[in-house]
């Protein structure tokens, strides 16, 4: 019976890639962690940069202003921006994964020109809404909704845990547009930033990661065109399911990326900390401690 080998290693590019990133994150990055995180501070200075290494529209066709890469190369992004700041990461990803990629995935040709391409060029900056405090993944939980009215449609609801909510220039939300059907009840909508009824809520303060920001987003009475439906009216929510399995991925190797910073910076300390006149790194204990971490 034959045997096939899977081969795991990175190609030349994919190596060239890492250090790029890995080099870029260390430079702009590293120096300005503290003075982004401790205030809370999102790192506006930092997007066009972002955009400039084209790593805001990794996952995306050249024709529409991407990459044109896949999504080996885009976690090896994430993970390397994760390594040194997990907030950079949850930008990134929150921003490739969910909403440009929405748009991606199920809009017509004229929402990829009018508002992919912006995004994949790092022009505009996405964020995507779907969790409300009484929903996210319980579809029957949505309270925010939307109703057709002459030429578009209304909608008046908030939603919670938004990421780059108050910086996005584009979002991707989730309403009601058919309560008796429940999940198959619920359409995407895009919304412009600067639409009369829509604005960002509450910023979150966490205990992490407190340089990307994560807020509530607010519709009142907040209309849209017929023509930013994203997506079939009433699979909003399927869809929803499907753009998450792609962004559980960027969100495994931003994990990755900063568990592989913690133990760079753990190992570090041990190699410097002394203790009983030897570094604690030369210790069985923390040595095994280490060993684990890796």
């Amino acid at each position: 019976r034959p045997r096939f080998c899977v081969d795991f290693s990175l190609t030349d590019e994919q190596q060239q890639l890492r250090r790029t990133v890995r080099e870029f994150a260390e430079a702009e990055i590293a120096p300005h962690v503290m003075e982004w995180d401790e205030p809370s501070r999102f790192p506006s200075e930092l997007i066009p940069k972002l955009a400039d290494l084209g790593l805001l529209g990794v996952i995306f066709p050249e024709k529409y202003g991407g990459a044109g890469l896949g999504y080996l190369e885009y976690v090896i992004a994430i993970e390397e921006l994760a390594r040194v700041d997990g907030s950079v990461g949850l930008i990134v990803a929150a921003h490739n994964s969910l909403c440009s990629n929405h748009i991606y995935k199920f809009g017509t040709e004229a929402q990829k020109q009018k508002y992919l391409a912006p995004l994949a060029e790092g022009k505009k900056l996405g964020c995507w809404s779907l969790t409300e405090p009484e929903a996210g993944s319980d579809a029957g939980g949505t309270r925010t909704v939307a109703a057709k009215s002459s030429g578009g449609w209304v909608l008046n609801g908030a939603k919670t845990f938004t990421t780059n909510g108050h910086y996005a220039d584009v979002c991707v939300a989730m309403a009601v547009t058919d309560r008796s059907k429940n999940s198959h009840g619920i359409s995407a909508f895009i919304i412009e930033k600067g639409t009369h009824g829509f604005r960002p809520g509450k910023k979150e303060n966490k205990l992490g990661m407190r340089a990307s920001d994560t807020s509530e987003v607010v519709f009142s009475d907040c209309r849209v065109p017929a023509d930013n439906l994203l997506g079939e009216e009433g699979k909003g929510f399927i869809n929803s399911l499907q753009i998450l399995d792609g962004g559980r991925i960027s969100i495994a190797a931003l994990a990755l990326g900063m568990a592989r910073g913690a133990c760079e910076a753990a190992t570090k300390y041990a190699k410097e900390r002394k203790q009983f006149g030897k570094a604690i790194a030369q210790f069985q204990a923390v040595q095994f401690k280490l060993a684990d971490m890796a």
